[in-house]
């Protein structure tokens, strides 16, 4: 691995893609590239895997499944039961989440979600962060682009400069990458919204757990008469025969207002656990015997809703030539009662590792067997921490590329090699107007859902009831396709090779 001298070299080449972020969306892509033997470098501010104090939670993963499959080695694969809540029950082929009168108890609605993994959002960034080179403690402070339009350099705030072939933000619903891209910083903050949901961690004496767990062995979702939501659910069962060891997550969101946002933005765990509890003491069980057993040590924290739509007026991005976009959450945060945020992330990943392999392939082709073998190596550098929540925050406003600076001036066009723009500049648009399309309309969806879930009246009429756990839009590439590159990349990886063959 190459590393930055006192004359002022950067490390990092025109093979290389630079990650920022290392949550779910910037490991799967990392993965992904590795596989199709893409050099890869991912890049987080905090300054270890699980720093301390960090919040955790689980997520839904289901349509999303076929992708994530196909950006990971199958040795990977088979241990992603090993992420859920409950890794000692098997994610069946077919399940269902029921929905609940709040108020009663009563069943409203039984809905079909296929093969759903339940994941621990920690669980599952362990497991995706194997083999990657994934650089702690590197809060990134801008990006500056080379002349001869081939590399992006990222600069960071306590750590040197890397360049790279193309920079994805990857950073989270704050993303720094965003806000660099945009060059508004209201433009790139995220909508707020008039929602706001109080969360919480909790085991239970033996008897309660069980009492708890015996309405459905992993989650439940509610809606209340009071315009209210609760889910509850496992968070984590390692051991099946001690319930008093069980930790149970869940959550009641209400409308509340921005003024009431602000006014009650510094209230302590102890406030916001007598908040929550005051929120439940009318919901039927589980809710009811839930949120009223909860301990007073449980870990308490309320989030309000924001949404960021990439297909809004004002958000459109310069990608400089292909040599930066957003994935995930950075591209297209969405509230999350349908459940769609985690299968959307992962879909961009394959989308854009697909679009990566494409230029990759297309640049090769030029170059001839001139191109260096490094830059279809099967492996990514081994994993070197130096100093994990996804998103980054930046002190420096501006992106080097609209105004001379010191890092601009540290970027020397390489003699040898004539800009390949166009290959990349198209694989990238093409991944942008899809993901745009697909990520926005579910944006503009989910905002739908919340509002309604939200409102007892309209509730059944609400998305999440009448379109169930389904995508809104079909992904560019099909379960199908996923699937048969996931083999062409295993087949070349076991030939010692890596695909040079993409389907468009």
């Amino acid at each position: 691995m190459a590393s930055s001298d006192h004359h002022g070299s950067i490390e990092g080449d025109d093979r290389t893609a630079l990650i920022v972020g290392s949550g779910c969306t910037g490991l799967a892509l990392a993965q992904g590239l590795k596989k199709a033997g893409i050099k890869c470098i991912v890049f987080e501010k905090q300054p270890s895997h699980s720093p301390a104090r960090a919040r955790d939670w689980n997520m839904g993963l289901h349509w999303g499944a076929p992708i994530l499959q196909s950006l990971v080695p199958p040795s990977l694969w088979s241990r992603l039961d090993s992420a859920t809540v409950d890794p000692h029950v098997p994610t069946a082929e077919a399940n269902t989440l029921h929905f609940l009168n709040g108020a009663t108890g009563e069943a409203m609605a039984s809905i079909p979600t296929g093969k759903f993994y339940r994941l621990r959002r920690s669980k599952l960034r362990a497991l995706l962060a194997d083999g990657l080179d994934i650089r702690y403690g590197h809060r990134l402070a801008d990006l500056a682009y080379d002349p001869d339009g081939n590399t992006v350099v990222a600069k960071f705030d306590n750590a040197s400069p890397v360049r790279g072939r193309i920079v994805v933000g990857a950073d989270g619903a704050r993303s720094t990458v965003r806000r660099l891209l945009l060059g508004d910083d209201a433009a790139a903050a995220s909508s707020r919204l008039p929602y706001a949901a109080t969360f919480v961690h909790a085991r239970y004496p033996r008897e309660t757990a069980l009492r708890i767990r015996a309405h459905h062995e992993l989650y439940i979702a509610s809606a209340h008469p009071g315009n209210k939501f609760a889910f509850l659910g496992m968070q984590d069962a390692a051991l099946p025969s001690s319930p008093e060891s069980w930790t149970f997550f869940g959550y009641v969101s209400y409308p509340l207002s921005l003024a009431e946002q602000d006014a009650t933005a510094h209230l302590t765990n102890a406030q916001h656990l007598a908040h929550l509890r005051r929120l439940a003491a009318d919901f039927a069980d589980p809710f009811g015997t839930a949120f009223a057993a909860l301990p007073a040590d449980s870990p308490v924290w309320r989030v309000p809703m924001t949404s960021w739509d990439p297909g809004a007026a004002g958000h459109e991005w310069d990608s400089r030539g292909g040599r930066a976009t957003l994935a995930g959450d950075a591209a297209h945060a969405m509230t999350y009662q349908r459940g769609q945020g985690l299968n959307h992330s992962l879909t961009d990943a394959g989308e854009l590792c697909r679009a990566i392999r494409t230029f990759v392939a297309a640049s090769a082709d030029v170059e001839g067997a001139s191109a260096p073998s490094s830059f279809f190596s099967l492996a990514c550098p081994a994993s070197s921490s130096s100093s994990s929540s996804p998103s980054s925050s930046s002190s420096s406003p501006s992106s080097a590329a609209s105004a001379p600076s010191a890092l601009a001036s540290l970027i020397a066009p390489s003699p040898a090699r004539q800009p390949l723009r166009s290959p990349q500049r198209d694989a990238i648009a093409a991944y942008e107007a899809e993901m745009v399309a697909r990520g926005g309309e579910e944006v503009r969806l989910s905002i739908t859902n919340t509002t309604m879930l939200h409102d007892w009246a309209k509730v059944m009429a609400s998305p999440v009831m009448t379109k169930g756990m389904r995508t809104s839009t079909s992904p560019a590439t099909t379960a199908d396709e996923y699937a048969e590159g996931a083999a062409e990349a295993d087949g070349e990886a076991r030939r010692g090779g890596s695909a040079r063959r993409d389907v468009t």
